[in-house]
């Protein structure tokens, strides 16, 4: 009796097929020429090389003057200052920002009142026109009382003595970027679907912890693009004190020129300090974007190494391919 199993097939015996080789004959796959996209690269290059050339050979930006004044301790301490003021804005900015977001989002309609109108009227105001009103205060209130209202005052202190003006502006700069801080924060907040608050409540957890917990981590996608631009914004716009007579690194430099009459190379000294420091920023931001970035259906997006690696293999496959293209006629036609 013949089992099924000593049955074998016929294909199963046969050896299998090697794959034959390509002969000589066959057409080689020749890729698309992008005709176009080589011209606009060229034309952006020379470009590119005419301005660079221009600013490298112009005798009237001073690069000796910029390398002798660029590190120097007047322009390092205006540079210190404008770090802290924007960090201490963007802190407090965002910290009120949350508050009035939550507010604006509230139930409640005197706190979504509220909420509203603070960002009307400083979305409204220049921020210019912010400075020199908290600048001049002293003007409307001289002295400024701790107390009971209509009743007396237990504590009095005079605002010329108590506002000075990195004190000024730091007030100025940090309610004008609440507001948009504010915005910024409510916009990532709804940009989260409703059943994650619908989820969370069923669970039993509350509005606090649900939106500290669950709404607030998912919302730091969207919050995130838009908050690196804002910290950019408002490092260059921490040079707008230099109204007030504040010593951040646009007045410093301004110090210096008003002295030695340098003005074009003093400028640059700022203007390659400020571009410094936003690639820095740019760079963090990048990074951060792809942390919160984790848990999305998406890919990350890939780091510069990773673009950089990338472009080498494929190169690296491509000269592959055509060493091995041009080899096949040889070996066809030895054999």
């Amino acid at each position: 009796m013949v089992t099924p199993s000593e049955v074998t097939p016929a294909s199963a015996t046969k050896p299998p097929k090697r794959a034959s080789a390509p002969g000589p004959d066959l057409p080689r796959i020749v890729p698309r020429r992008h005709v176009g996209r080589w011209l606009t690269a060229a034309v952006a290059l020379l470009l590119f090389a005419m301005v660079l050339n221009s600013v490298v050979r112009n005798d009237a930006f001073q690069w000796d003057v910029v390398g002798r004044y660029f590190t120097t301790a007047a322009v390092l301490d205006g540079l210190l200052l404008s770090l802290w003021l924007t960090a201490v804005v963007m802190a407090l900015g965002f910290l009120l920002g949350t508050v009035l977001a939550v507010m604006r989002l509230s139930a409640n309609p005197v706190l979504r009142t509220m909420s509203w109108g603070y960002v009307w009227i400083f979305r409204s105001t220049p921020l210019l026109v912010q400075l020199l009103f908290w600048f001049n205060i002293g003007a409307l209130y001289p002295t400024l009382g701790l107390g009971i209202p209509f009743g007396p005052q237990f504590l009095t202190v005079k605002t010329v003595n108590l506002l000075g003006p990195t004190l000024t502006a730091v007030i100025g700069l940090t309610l004008h970027e609440t507001a948009y801080a504010a915005e910024v924060v409510r916009g990532g907040i709804l940009s989260v679907h409703s059943g994650q608050t619908e989820a969370a409540h069923a669970l039993g957890l509350s509005r606090r912890r649900t939106l500290r917990r669950i709404i607030v981590p998912q919302a730091m996608r969207s919050i995130v693009p838009t908050a690196g631009n804002m910290l950019i914004g408002t490092l260059k716009g921490t040079s707008i004190v230099s109204v007030l007579a504040v010593h951040d690194l646009l007045y410093s430099v301004q110090l210096i020129y008003n002295q030695t009459y340098q003005v074009i190379p003093l400028l640059m000294v700022a203007t390659l300090w400020y571009i410094a420091v936003t690639t820095v920023l740019s760079a963090g931001q990048f990074y951060v974007e792809r942390y919160y970035a984790r848990g999305d259906s998406r890919a990350l997006p890939p780091t510069p190494l990773q673009r950089l690696r990338g472009h080498l293999t494929a190169v690296r496959h491509r000269l592959s391919a055509a060493m091995a293209a041009d080899a096949r006629p040889a070996i066809g036609g030895d054999r």
